[in-house]
């Protein structure tokens, strides 16, 4: 496993979020968490970059026990994360959003990266604020690589995206699978979760109610039915 989340409480202000929480994602895997609500899939996301560190609970990467450390040092780790919300910036354009990412030592450099992404190459001078969605979408997961994750965490990589564009993202999350980038997806986008991943979890409430391959969810007219708002 090259992250091992076991039993972790967080918290939301008096808010508790996540409840007993566990899970594993194996090195060169994607976990998708599908979940019911907006605030309990997104609380998962941040609690192994600590910006929402657990109260209680484990959290081990590589081994070793992260939480509670700074965000800036478990992205010295490998862990990247692509928000929600991309958070890119805005005011800065393409090529100074990849420029202030780039780590020494990085597989993904400027060139690899664009090669990736072609359509940022020919965007390199406009501003952040001037892309589209889906060219916000590429930004920040070729912002993210930048650092030489080994790890990266995207959350609702098609969230407000045109289904093209939702298809692009989907096939380069495949690519970084095959490049043995291993990753923990976040999605409500339940089919295209499906699609990618090697293991699921769904969440309701912050408590895992299932746990599995993408075969058996599918099987499971219970847990699809009543989570996910498909099947019989």
């Amino acid at each position: 496993m090259i992250l091992e989340v076991q039993g972790i409480d967080t918290y939301y202000g008096l808010g508790h979020i996540l409840h007993g929480l566990s899970l594993g994602v194996a090195e060169a895997n994607r976990e998708p968490l599908p979940a019911r609500y907006a605030c309990r899939r997104s609380c998962t996301r941040p609690a192994p970059t600590a910006l929402t560190p657990p109260r209680r609970g484990a959290i081990r990467y590589k081994g070793r026990d992260i939480a509670g450390l700074d965000a800036h040092k478990i992205s010295r780790l490998g862990i990247a994360l692509v928000p929600e919300t991309r958070d890119i910036f805005s005011y800065l354009t393409v090529k100074e959003n990849l420029a202030i990412a780039q780590r020494k030592g990085s597989r993904w450099q400027i060139d690899t990266v664009l090669g990736r992404f072609p359509s940022l190459g020919e965007r390199m001078s406009h501003k952040g604020r001037e892309l589209s969605g889906g060219e916000q979408e590429m930004l920040a997961i070729a912002r993210a690589l930048m650092t030489g994750p080994d790890l990266l965490l995207l959350d609702e990589p098609s969230q407000g995206l045109a289904p093209l564009v939702v298809n692009a993202v989907m096939d380069t999350i495949r690519e970084l699978k095959a490049q043995h980038v291993s990753m923990l997806l976040v999605e409500q986008n339940a089919e295209m979760a499906l699609q990618l991943a090697d293991r699921v979890y769904v969440v309701d409430h912050g408590t895992v109610v299932f746990e599995g391959t993408p075969e058996r969810l599918r099987a499971d007219q219970q847990v699809t039915s009543t989570y996910l708002g498909v099947g019989g």
